[in-house]
């Protein structure tokens, strides 16, 4: 099967394409004949070799972790799906390297997948298990937002922050975010009550007495300055320091943790209109369209998510 690939760490001329194995399945495992994978920001810091101390994989490495498609194989243990299956997913990412999902076919565990909804394309599909399933775990399970409360999301314009500020507004939540003005209408049309330009404005100057925040863009200090006592803090861009974690405050980081239950129920919220998925841009699964894909990511300039097409 063709799959883009790594052969060593550095910039977006490392992205090559290779001929793989099909994977092999393990009993609890599907094979999923990939439609569409998309592109986040732990794709281009992996490809720069900033996980390899917490993923010692070998090369060549297939980066990508989000997959829509159809089920052509079943492991013998699995129940709940089965071929012809249309499927969505945030598969494991597995220690040998070589299961990322810019590939022609992944494998992904029963317990990692959702049936795709018949109301959303595949390229939908992929743009929304990673930063969908981050957003709902931190906003629902970790910051615990209610109706009523008020919560700052930093970093509203990307690929979680988007979804993120859906999920509060469904919540029933206040929910201000920053970005830069370009995109201050749009956020709004997705829910947001207050966008604030980080460009011109510090947020403790326009924002007090928060319940919650979620940081997706590493300013932990700035969320810490407008939230109430005993308000809850979550970053998935940093790392908490001692005397952050030391304040009265709840103050925790947090990495995805994949959950087939949770992306169905995200299908259900984009199927009932209140969450919508966002696409900046649609690439091919080629060398080439991946170097452009990371290089639209890594620069930040994205609203919404950066779909690879694969069939």
């Amino acid at each position: 099967m063709k799959a883009i690939a790594i052969e060593e760490y550095g910039d977006i001329n490392n992205l090559k394409e290779i001929e793989l194995e099909i994977p092999e399945l393990a009993e609890d495992e599907v094979l999923v004949e990939n439609y569409a994978t998309s592109v986040n920001p732990i794709d281009w810091n992996a490809r720069l070799g900033h996980l390899k101390g917490m993923f010692p994989w070998k090369f060549p490495i297939v980066l990508g972790w989000d997959t829509a498609g159809v089920i052509t194989q079943v492991g013998a243990k699995v129940t709940n799906f089965k071929v012809g299956d249309k499927v969505f997913a945030r598969p494991d990412i597995y220690i040998d390297g070589k299961k990322g999902t810019y590939a022609e076919y992944v494998a992904v565990k029963e317990d990692k997948l959702a049936l795709k909804p018949d109301e959303i394309t595949f390229e939908e599909a992929a743009a929304v298990p990673l930063a969908g399933l981050t957003a709902l775990q931190v906003i629902v399970d970790r910051l615990r937002v209610k109706k009523g409360d008020k919560v700052l999301i930093q970093g509203g314009a990307g690929g979680v922050g988007l979804f993120a500020i859906q999920i509060a507004k469904h919540l029933g939540a206040y929910v201000a975010t920053t970005a830069s003005k370009k995109n201050h209408e749009f956020l709004k049309s997705l829910g947001a009550d207050e966008v604030i330009d980080y460009h011109e404005a510090k947020i403790d100057a326009v924002l007090n007495n928060y319940d919650a925040v979620f940081d997706t863009v590493n300013a932990i200090d700035d969320g810490l300055a407008i939230l109430k006592e005993n308000g809850r803090l979550v970053t998935i861009a940093g790392k908490p320091s001692e005397e952050q974690k030391a304040s009265s405050k709840e103050v925790s980081d947090w990495w995805l943790q994949p959950n087939g239950e949770q992306l169905e129920k995200l299908g259900d919220l984009i199927v009932a209109d209140e969450v919508k998925v966002i696409i900046d841009s649609v690439y091919p699964l080629t060398a080439e369209g991946l170097r452009e894909a990371h290089k639209k990511s890594q620069e930040g300039h994205a609203r919404g998510k950066i779909v690879i097409k694969v069939k």
